[in-house]
Protein backbone atom coordinates (compact mmCIF):
# COMPACT_ATOMS: atom_id res chain seq x y z
CA UNK A 1 0.00 0.00 0.00
CA UNK A 2 1.60 3.39 -0.97
CA UNK A 3 1.93 5.53 1.77
CA UNK A 4 0.97 9.26 2.02
CA UNK A 5 3.09 12.24 0.86
CA UNK A 6 3.35 15.50 2.37
CA UNK A 7 3.23 18.43 0.05
CA UNK A 8 6.84 19.99 0.00
CA UNK A 9 7.13 23.80 1.55
CA UNK A 10 8.91 26.36 -0.40
CA UNK A 11 11.20 28.86 1.25
CA UNK A 12 10.15 32.72 1.34
CA UNK A 13 11.15 34.46 -1.94
CA UNK A 14 14.03 37.10 -1.77
CA UNK A 15 13.48 40.69 -1.15
CA UNK A 16 14.15 42.81 -4.13
CA UNK A 17 16.82 45.01 -2.88
CA UNK A 18 15.89 48.73 -2.49
CA UNK A 19 16.44 51.34 -5.76
CA UNK A 20 18.05 54.79 -5.31
CA UNK A 21 17.32 57.70 -7.57
CA UNK A 22 20.03 59.64 -9.27
CA UNK A 23 20.05 63.35 -9.61
CA UNK A 24 22.69 65.88 -11.40
CA UNK A 25 24.32 68.01 -9.13
CA UNK A 26 24.53 71.57 -11.31
CA UNK A 27 27.71 72.19 -8.77
CA UNK A 28 29.65 69.41 -9.80
CA UNK A 29 28.78 68.71 -13.08
CA UNK A 30 28.04 64.67 -12.39
CA UNK A 31 25.48 62.62 -11.72
CA UNK A 32 25.29 61.53 -7.83
CA UNK A 33 23.60 58.90 -5.82
CA UNK A 34 20.56 60.35 -3.85
CA UNK A 35 18.27 58.71 -1.27
CA UNK A 36 17.25 61.97 0.63
CA UNK A 37 18.86 64.85 2.25
CA UNK A 38 20.90 64.28 5.60
CA UNK A 39 18.37 65.82 8.26
CA UNK A 40 15.36 64.51 6.69
CA UNK A 41 16.74 61.09 6.32
CA UNK A 42 17.77 60.82 9.96
CA UNK A 43 13.83 62.02 11.05
CA UNK A 44 12.59 59.32 9.13
CA UNK A 45 15.09 56.66 10.24
CA UNK A 46 14.35 57.49 13.53
CA UNK A 47 10.60 57.75 13.10
CA UNK A 48 10.81 54.37 11.47
CA UNK A 49 12.46 53.11 13.92
CA UNK A 50 10.14 54.39 16.92
CA UNK A 51 6.65 52.71 14.49
CA UNK A 52 8.63 49.35 14.67
CA UNK A 53 9.51 49.18 18.39
CA UNK A 54 5.71 50.48 18.90
CA UNK A 55 3.82 47.90 16.41
CA UNK A 56 6.10 44.97 16.62
CA UNK A 57 4.10 43.49 19.74
CA UNK A 58 0.71 44.68 18.42
CA UNK A 59 1.34 42.48 15.54
CA UNK A 60 2.84 39.43 17.13
CA UNK A 61 -0.48 40.09 20.12
CA UNK A 62 -2.79 40.29 16.94
CA UNK A 63 -1.40 36.60 15.21
CA UNK A 64 -1.20 35.08 18.81
CA UNK A 65 -5.34 36.06 18.59
CA UNK A 66 -5.24 34.38 15.12
CA UNK A 67 -3.86 31.44 16.57
CA UNK A 68 -5.52 31.13 19.98
CA UNK A 69 -9.09 31.87 21.69
CA UNK A 70 -9.06 33.76 24.59
CA UNK A 71 -11.63 31.29 26.18
CA UNK A 72 -10.76 27.75 28.10
CA UNK A 73 -10.52 25.16 25.20
CA UNK A 74 -9.07 22.06 23.63
CA UNK A 75 -7.79 20.82 20.76
CA UNK A 76 -6.27 17.80 19.10
CA UNK A 77 -3.02 17.52 17.45
CA UNK A 78 -2.31 13.81 15.33
CA UNK A 79 1.60 14.45 14.47
CA UNK A 80 2.96 12.74 11.30
CA UNK A 81 6.74 11.90 10.76
CA UNK A 82 8.03 11.93 7.01
CA UNK A 83 11.08 10.58 5.67
CA UNK A 84 11.51 11.98 2.06
CA UNK A 85 7.79 12.29 1.61
CA UNK A 86 6.71 8.50 3.36
CA UNK A 87 5.25 8.65 6.27
CA UNK A 88 7.04 6.70 9.09
CA UNK A 89 5.68 7.12 12.52
CA UNK A 90 2.50 9.31 13.85
CA UNK A 91 1.18 10.52 17.61
CA UNK A 92 -1.80 12.07 18.85
CA UNK A 93 -2.06 14.58 22.05
CA UNK A 94 -5.14 16.83 23.48
CA UNK A 95 -3.75 19.94 24.69
CA UNK A 96 -5.99 21.40 27.05
CA UNK A 97 -5.49 25.78 27.73
CA UNK A 98 -6.16 28.01 29.43
CA UNK A 99 -5.29 31.45 30.13
CA UNK A 100 -3.48 32.24 33.24
CA UNK A 101 -5.10 35.97 33.79
CA UNK A 102 -2.13 37.10 35.96
CA UNK A 103 0.13 37.40 33.15
CA UNK A 104 -1.76 36.40 30.15
CA UNK A 105 0.60 33.41 28.97
CA UNK A 106 -1.38 30.21 28.78
CA UNK A 107 -1.27 26.75 30.78
CA UNK A 108 -1.32 23.93 28.86
CA UNK A 109 -2.28 20.27 29.92
CA UNK A 110 -0.87 17.46 27.41
CA UNK A 111 -2.30 14.13 27.37
CA UNK A 112 -1.10 11.55 25.34
CA UNK A 113 -3.71 9.41 23.16
CA UNK A 114 -1.25 7.26 20.45
CA UNK A 115 0.40 5.17 20.07
CA UNK A 116 -0.63 2.90 22.72
CA UNK A 117 2.71 2.66 24.40
CA UNK A 118 2.35 6.65 25.39
CA UNK A 119 -1.61 6.91 26.19
CA UNK A 120 -1.59 8.15 29.87
CA UNK A 121 1.23 10.38 29.60
CA UNK A 122 1.41 13.80 30.06
CA UNK A 123 2.67 17.00 30.14
CA UNK A 124 2.27 20.20 31.84
CA UNK A 125 3.10 23.89 31.48
CA UNK A 126 1.68 24.94 34.92
CA UNK A 127 3.05 28.95 34.19
CA UNK A 128 7.04 28.71 33.49
CA UNK A 129 7.80 25.44 34.67
CA UNK A 130 7.23 22.21 32.12
CA UNK A 131 6.78 19.13 33.96
CA UNK A 132 6.43 15.25 32.11
CA UNK A 133 4.55 12.61 33.81
CA UNK A 134 4.58 9.64 33.45
CA UNK A 135 2.09 7.01 34.73
CA UNK A 136 4.10 4.00 34.80
CA UNK A 137 6.28 5.37 37.90
CA UNK A 138 3.93 8.20 38.61
CA UNK A 139 6.31 10.52 38.83
CA UNK A 140 6.65 14.20 37.12
CA UNK A 141 9.82 15.61 36.22
CA UNK A 142 11.00 18.78 34.49
CA UNK A 143 11.81 18.70 30.70
CA UNK A 144 12.18 21.95 28.26
CA UNK A 145 10.31 22.77 25.90
CA UNK A 146 12.90 21.83 23.26
CA UNK A 147 12.36 17.95 24.40
CA UNK A 148 11.15 16.24 21.32
CA UNK A 149 7.97 14.93 20.51
CA UNK A 150 7.85 13.12 17.20
CA UNK A 151 10.08 13.77 14.29
CA UNK A 152 11.04 17.79 13.93
CA UNK A 153 8.54 18.34 16.42
CA UNK A 154 9.14 19.55 20.24
CA UNK A 155 6.96 19.60 23.23
CA UNK A 156 7.30 23.14 22.93
CA UNK A 157 5.94 23.29 19.10
CA UNK A 158 2.33 21.88 20.38
CA UNK A 159 1.77 23.73 23.38
CA UNK A 160 -0.85 27.00 23.18
CA UNK A 161 1.33 29.97 24.24
CA UNK A 162 1.10 33.62 23.44
CA UNK A 163 3.95 34.90 21.75
CA UNK A 164 4.09 38.63 22.86
CA UNK A 165 4.00 37.12 26.72
CA UNK A 166 7.67 35.03 26.02
CA UNK A 167 9.23 37.16 23.12
CA UNK A 168 10.37 40.76 22.65
CA UNK A 169 9.65 41.43 18.98
CA UNK A 170 11.43 44.18 16.32
CA UNK A 171 9.72 44.36 12.90
CA UNK A 172 12.59 43.83 10.20
CA UNK A 173 10.06 45.08 7.16
CA UNK A 174 7.44 44.07 4.59
CA UNK A 175 8.19 41.00 2.71
CA UNK A 176 6.86 39.15 -0.22
CA UNK A 177 6.95 35.17 0.76
CA UNK A 178 5.63 32.19 -0.30
CA UNK A 179 3.47 29.59 1.86
CA UNK A 180 3.33 25.87 2.26
CA UNK A 181 1.24 26.06 -1.11
CA UNK A 182 3.43 27.93 -3.05
CA UNK A 183 0.76 30.88 -2.84
CA UNK A 184 2.19 34.81 -2.25
CA UNK A 185 1.96 36.31 0.68
CA UNK A 186 2.51 40.57 1.67
CA UNK A 187 3.82 39.91 5.21
CA UNK A 188 5.31 41.40 8.09
CA UNK A 189 8.82 40.18 8.81
CA UNK A 190 9.58 40.04 12.63
CA UNK A 191 12.97 38.87 14.56
CA UNK A 192 11.72 37.83 17.90
CA UNK A 193 14.38 37.38 21.04
CA UNK A 194 13.31 35.30 24.27
CA UNK A 195 11.78 37.87 27.10
CA UNK A 196 12.01 34.98 29.50
CA UNK A 197 13.68 31.63 30.73
CA UNK A 198 10.26 29.68 29.66
CA UNK A 199 10.39 30.84 25.83
CA UNK A 200 11.00 27.38 23.88
CA UNK A 201 13.51 29.27 21.44
CA UNK A 202 16.14 31.81 21.78
CA UNK A 203 15.41 33.66 18.90
CA UNK A 204 12.46 33.45 16.11
CA UNK A 205 12.42 35.15 12.46
CA UNK A 206 8.03 35.53 11.90
CA UNK A 207 5.97 36.40 9.25
CA UNK A 208 2.38 37.48 9.61
CA UNK A 209 0.48 38.54 6.82
CA UNK A 210 -0.20 41.92 6.47
CA UNK A 211 -3.61 41.95 5.90
CA UNK A 212 -5.17 39.03 8.09
CA UNK A 213 -2.56 38.73 11.31
CA UNK A 214 -2.41 35.34 9.88
CA UNK A 215 0.55 33.59 10.91
CA UNK A 216 2.65 32.68 8.07
CA UNK A 217 6.18 31.01 8.67
CA UNK A 218 8.43 30.84 11.92
CA UNK A 219 12.48 29.96 11.95
CA UNK A 220 13.47 29.02 15.35
CA UNK A 221 17.31 29.17 16.08
CA UNK A 222 18.88 27.75 19.14
CA UNK A 223 20.66 29.78 21.95
CA UNK A 224 24.27 29.53 19.95
CA UNK A 225 22.19 31.15 16.62
CA UNK A 226 21.90 27.90 14.36
CA UNK A 227 18.89 27.93 12.85
CA UNK A 228 17.16 24.63 14.17
CA UNK A 229 13.67 24.42 12.00
CA UNK A 230 11.15 26.15 9.47
CA UNK A 231 7.64 25.92 10.18
CA UNK A 232 4.47 27.07 7.85
CA UNK A 233 1.41 27.37 9.66
CA UNK A 234 -1.49 26.70 6.95
CA UNK A 235 -5.24 25.37 5.99
CA UNK A 236 -6.99 27.71 7.71
CA UNK A 237 -10.56 27.38 8.80
CA UNK A 238 -12.81 28.70 11.09
CA UNK A 239 -12.47 27.48 14.72
CA UNK A 240 -13.88 28.44 18.19
CA UNK A 241 -15.59 31.72 16.37
CA UNK A 242 -12.81 33.03 13.80
CA UNK A 243 -10.84 31.67 11.21
CA UNK A 244 -7.48 29.59 12.59
CA UNK A 245 -4.66 27.46 11.33
CA UNK A 246 -5.85 23.95 11.47
CA UNK A 247 -2.22 22.81 10.11
CA UNK A 248 1.46 23.18 10.87
CA UNK A 249 4.52 21.60 9.00
CA UNK A 250 8.06 21.70 10.26
CA UNK A 251 11.12 21.05 7.93
CA UNK A 252 14.37 20.12 9.35
CA UNK A 253 16.91 23.25 8.77
CA UNK A 254 19.50 21.21 7.54
CA UNK A 255 17.91 18.01 5.72
CA UNK A 256 14.73 19.25 3.98
CA UNK A 257 13.75 16.07 3.75
CA UNK A 258 12.59 15.54 7.44
CA UNK A 259 9.28 16.88 7.74
CA UNK A 260 6.92 16.58 10.15
CA UNK A 261 2.69 17.52 9.82
CA UNK A 262 1.02 18.95 12.72
CA UNK A 263 -3.03 18.64 11.79
CA UNK A 264 -5.14 20.97 14.49
CA UNK A 265 -8.77 19.17 14.65
CA UNK A 266 -11.79 19.54 17.08
CA UNK A 267 -11.48 22.81 18.63
CA UNK A 268 -13.61 22.85 21.65
CA UNK A 269 -14.14 25.07 23.94
CA UNK A 270 -14.24 23.58 27.91
CA UNK A 271 -14.13 24.58 30.85
CA UNK A 272 -11.11 23.78 32.59
CA UNK A 273 -10.74 22.82 36.64
CA UNK A 274 -7.66 24.47 38.30
CA UNK A 275 -6.55 21.35 39.27
CA UNK A 276 -5.64 20.07 36.08
CA UNK A 277 -2.83 22.78 36.59
CA UNK A 278 -1.55 21.47 39.50
CA UNK A 279 1.83 18.73 39.07
CA UNK A 280 0.62 16.83 42.54
CA UNK A 281 -2.95 16.31 41.42
CA UNK A 282 -1.47 14.59 37.95
CA UNK A 283 -1.56 10.81 39.33
CA UNK A 284 -5.06 11.18 40.25
CA UNK A 285 -6.15 13.07 37.34
CA UNK A 286 -8.67 11.09 34.73
CA UNK A 287 -10.49 12.51 31.89
CA UNK A 288 -12.74 10.70 29.93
Amino acid sequence: MTRPKTPHPVASLEPSPMRSTTKVDPLRGATSVVNLSGAAALALTLLAAAAHAQSAQEIIAAADQVRNAGEPFRVTNTLTEYIAGTARSSSTIVVYAKVDKTNGQFRDLVRYIEPPRDAGKMALLDGTVLWFYDPASKASVRISPQQRLIGQASIGDVLTVNFAVDYTGALVGAETIQDSTRKGRECWHLDMKAANDHATYNRVEYWVEKSTAYPIKIKAYSDSGRLLKILYYGNYTTQLGRVRPTEAIIIDAVDSSLVTRINFGDFQFQEIPETWFQRDYLPRLRIE
